[in-house]
């Protein structure tokens, strides 16, 4: 398996392709790196290829927030803009003014 070049970033907000799940990428992995319970455990007429980047988000869904392992064949970028809700977001990333994540910084002497 050759890695790809992940398509989103650190911090961006992205949704998923089917269900109605969004959330902030806190991070990547190139190929897939769960386990093959995990892999199998997903129907295989929509199981995503491994050799592609998979992505840990922060995610929301209408009713809780949670932490999802996406292919990206699955993910679509998020420009609603909206703040993304889930409780740990706080902890790694601050939001800019024009809406996306940055990650924190260690912090300076002013």
């Amino acid at each position: 398996m050759t890695p790809r070049i992940a398509k989103f970033g650190i911090g961006q907000v992205v949704k998923h392709r089917v269900y109605p799940f969004r959330g902030v990428v806190f991070d990547v992995d190139p190929v897939f790196n769960n386990t093959e319970e995990w892999w199998r455990s997903i129907p295989a007429e929509i199981r995503p290829s491994k050799d592609q980047p998979f992505y840990h988000l922060y995610a929301e869904n209408a009713d809780s927030q949670y932490i999802a392992y996406v292919s990206e064949q699955n993910l679509l970028p998020d420009d609603s803009g909206e703040p993304v809700r889930h409780p740990q977001i706080s902890e790694t990333f601050e939001r800019t003014p024009d809406g996306r994540y940055r990650a924190r910084g260690p912090a300076r002497a002013s």
